[in-house]
C-alpha cells in the first residue's frame, strides 16, 4: 500500500494546488449568495474528482499485468504519453504567463461566478475537476498507479486518499468560510489576488514536475 500512496500523493497535490479552482472558490465565497453557490461548487468538485479517478482505476485494473512497475507495457506506455502531454501543457502555461506589469487575463466564466446558482456552480466544478485537461491527465496517471495489480482494499484506500488530498483546497476554504466568514473574507481576497497574478507560473512548474515524474514511472514500468 505504501508505494501506491507515495506515487499518487504528488498527483493529488497537483490537482489540489491548481490556482483556478481555488480562485473560483474564493470568488464564490465573496459573492452575495456565497453559502449556496460554494456548497454546490464543492459538491461538484468532489464528484468530478471521484468520477475521474474511479473510472481510470477500473480501466487500469482491466489492463494486462506484468513488468516491474506493475500494469504491464500498455500501462507503462500510457504513463509516458500522459507525462509527455503534461510537459506540453507546462510549456503552454509558461509561454502564456503575463508579462511584468500586465494584468493577467482570467477565463470569461469567472465573471459570472458571483451570480451563479448552486446547480450551475456544481456543474462547472464537475467539468473543471473531471474534464479539464490537466486534471484529467493527473487522474489518468493516478488511476494507472492505483489499479495496476493492486488488491481491492488498496484500490479503495488509494482512491480515498487521492480524493481527500485533491479536493482539500476547495473543501477546506468552503467549510472554514461557513464557520467563520467575517474573519476569512480579507485573507481570502488577498490570496485570490496573489493566485491571479501567479497562476501561469505555478501551473507551469507544477506540470513540469508532474510530467517528469509520470514519465519516470512509465520508463521504470517497462
Amino acid at each position: 500500500m505504501g508505494p501506491v500512496i507515495g506515487d499518487i500523493l504528488p498527483l493529488a497535490l497537483g490537482i489540489a494546488i491548481s490556482p483556478l479552482p481555488i480562485i473560483a472558490t474564493i470568488l464564490m465565497l465573496l459573492a452575495p449568495n456565497a453559502r449556496a453557490s460554494s456548497i454546490g461548487f464543492m459538491s461538484g468538485w468532489l464528484a468530478g474528482i471521484v468520477t475521474a479517478v474511479i473510472a481510470f482505476t477500473l480501466l487500469s485494473s482491466a489492463l494486462p499485468e506484468g513488468g516491474s512497475g506493475g500494469g504491464g507495457p500498455i500501462a507503462a506506455v500510457a504513463k509516458i504519453i500522459v507525462g509527455a502531454l503534461l510537459l506540453l501543457l507546462a510549456i503552454r502555461q509558461w509561454r502564456g504567463r503575463p508579462q511584468a506589469g500586465s494584468e493577467p487575463a482570467l477565463p470569461k466564466w469567472m465573471s459570472a461566478l458571483d451570480s451563479m446558482s448552486p446547480v450551475r456552480a456544481g456543474v462547472l466544478a464537475f467539468v473543471l475537476a473531471a474534464v479539464n485537461p490537466k486534471n484529467l491527465l493527473l487522474a489518468v496517471s493516478a488511476g494507472l498507479i492505483i489499479g495496476a495489480g493492486a488488491t481491492p482494499a488498496i484500490q479503495v484506500t488509494g482512491v480515498s486518499v487521492f480524493v481527500v488530498i485533491a479536493a482539500s483546497t476547495v473543501v477546506i476554504p468552503v467549510v472554514a468560510f461557513l464557520v467563520a466568514s467575517k474573519q476569512l473574507a480579507g485573507p481570502l481576497d488577498r490570496l485570490r489576488v496573489w493566485l491571479v497574478h501567479n497562476n501561469s507560473t505555478i501551473m507551469a512548474v507544477l506540470l513540469l514536475v508532474m510530467g517528469v515524474s509520470v514519465i519516470g514511472k512509465g520508463v521504470a514500468s517497462l
